[in-house]
């Protein structure tokens, strides 16, 4: 394991830790993606038990999103979250925390350090209450030590890595690549990382937005070609999924953390144009193998503009049952398994 000099407190935590986690040994590396109702929580299991949860959801006064956490958790065997990481302080990223944190022992904690807005001060504010000196800044190339995953923090606090990861090279979609000008000063703060495991790839890059991505690949693409992408923006392609982005790092499948009225078919902070296309998009990536969504989009229910509905985890306004996950068993000769949690249908793919 990589020593991280600027998370050698977390990295001290987190030892300790990983010796108490009761999950039990599994040969998958498995990722769950927890419905928040459009916010985002990604759980990942290391094929050794270790876990590590990248963001919270939402604060709501029910809970509903701590406890949707922690039954995931409960199904993938966790007693505690080894490894929290925040990557920026939005509300639906970070508001489930402090809830989530009196369900659930939280270990260390990751973030992009603690700068931010006036307006998002409040959340900042719930992270130390519940992270205090167990938390540590990440820096853009960064590796953190995760069993046999390799995690490369891409992103981090407006910066990227300088040298690319996973076979990344020049991209030549660059030529022609729509540029818009930078949204959301916290967005483009996003802890952004890759997973890999043997030949599977998993890449999660919080909510970077447009230009961003376009400074992530071009003129190189710094993260290569992956088997599963977490859409950033949930899904709201009108300031992320750039197509110079999303058509150089070629995901075989796609995994949209919209909710019923937010993400994908809807519109970003700043935008006003509900658009079809931001389905289309994604449905045109070269390469593409399946796409699964965490809610239909109510916002735009027409079929051709989500995927099949065994594909979709959750399909009305909210789900009597406190909402369905989807989950990745990713093996390390690249094959993978993607399962509904509603209806347990299910799908193998291999790693290119």
């Amino acid at each position: 394991m990589r020593r991280v000099a600027r998370a050698s407190v977390w990295l001290a935590v987190f030892v300790c830790g990983a010796v108490a986690t009761a999950a039990a040994q599994s040969p998958t590396f498995d990722i769950y993606w927890v419905d928040v109702e459009g916010g985002a929580a990604t759980l990942v299991v290391s094929p050794t038990g270790e876990s590590l949860l990248v963001d919270t959801g939402w604060d709501t006064d029910d809970d509903r999103d701590a406890q949707r956490i922690v039954a995931a958790a409960t199904e993938a065997g966790l007693t505690q979250i080894d490894q929290l990481v925040i990557t920026h302080y939005h509300a639906d990223h970070v508001g489930g925390l402090r809830a989530l944190a009196e369900l659930i022992p939280i270990v260390s904690c990751l973030d992009h350090g603690t700068n931010t807005e006036e307006s998002n001060q409040r959340w900042v504010d719930v992270y130390l209450e519940v992270c205090g000196d167990k938390r540590a800044a990440v820096e853009a190339g960064q590796t953190l030590p995760f069993g046999p995953v390799a995690i490369d923090i891409i992103a981090s606090d407006n910066r990227l890595l300088d040298t690319p990861v996973n076979g990344g090279g020049p991209n030549p979609l660059c030529a022609t690549a729509e540029r818009k000008t930078q949204a959301s000063p916290e967005n483009q703060r996003s802890v952004g990382a890759l997973f890999t495991y043997g030949r599977f790839t998993f890449l999660d890059l919080g909510d970077l937005n447009w230009a961003k991505e376009i400074e992530l690949s071009c003129p190189v693409n710094k993260v290569g070609e992956v088997a599963v992408y977490q859409t950033s923006r949930h899904g709201a392609f009108d300031d992320a999924g750039a197509p110079t982005h999303l058509y150089a790092i070629k995901p075989q499948v796609v995994v949209v953390n919209n909710g019923p009225r937010k993400g994908l078919g809807g519109t970003s902070p700043g935008f006003t144009e509900v658009s079809t296309a931001h389905y289309e998009r994604i449905a045109a990536s070269p390469g593409i193998e399946g796409i699964w969504q965490a809610h239909r989009s109510l916002l735009d229910p027409d079929p051709a503009h989500n995927t099949a509905a065994e594909r979709i985890a959750n399909l009305g306004e909210t789900d009597a049952s406190g909402g369905h996950w989807i989950r990745a068993s990713a093996s390390q000769d690249g094959t993978f398994t993607m399962t509904n949690g509603r209806n347990g249908f299910s799908q193998r793919y291999s790693a290119r």
